[in-house]
């Protein structure tokens, strides 16, 4: 059985490759841009906005929700998606971070290869 080296790295690094996880698919990133160009909690006009189908959509909210930067919530027979915007700068900041600190290695004229 293959052992788990996650909890070896830092904190801040797990959090890049959690936040980097939840990006890696343009669905979610979509989804994302929809949530944060309405300003308002969105229920079902992403399906209506989005090429995909409603369990698709379901299935990448889940992702996010678990991932912490959407809140949810079920009103009846429809949920309703935010933005959970402290959880997001606090991600997305460290994200920053962990690109900013690998850019400032750039030689000038190219790579080592």
């Amino acid at each position: 059985m293959a052992v788990n080296k996650k909890s070896e790295f830092p904190e801040s690094i797990q959090s890049f490759a959690s936040f980097a996880k939840l990006l890696s698919h343009p669905a979610r990133i979509a989804i994302l841009e929809v949530l944060a160009e309405r300003q308002t909690c969105v229920c079902g006009e992403i399906v209506d906005i989005l090429p995909l189908a409603q369990s698709t959509v379901s299935q990448h909210l889940k992702e996010l929700k678990e991932g912490g930067i959407v809140k949810g919530e079920v009103e009846g027979t429809s949920s309703c998606y935010c933005i959970n915007w402290k959880k997001f700068e606090e991600m997305s900041d460290g994200f920053i971070q962990h690109i900013l600190y690998v850019k400032q290695f750039k030689k000038e004229n190219g790579s080592c290869c």
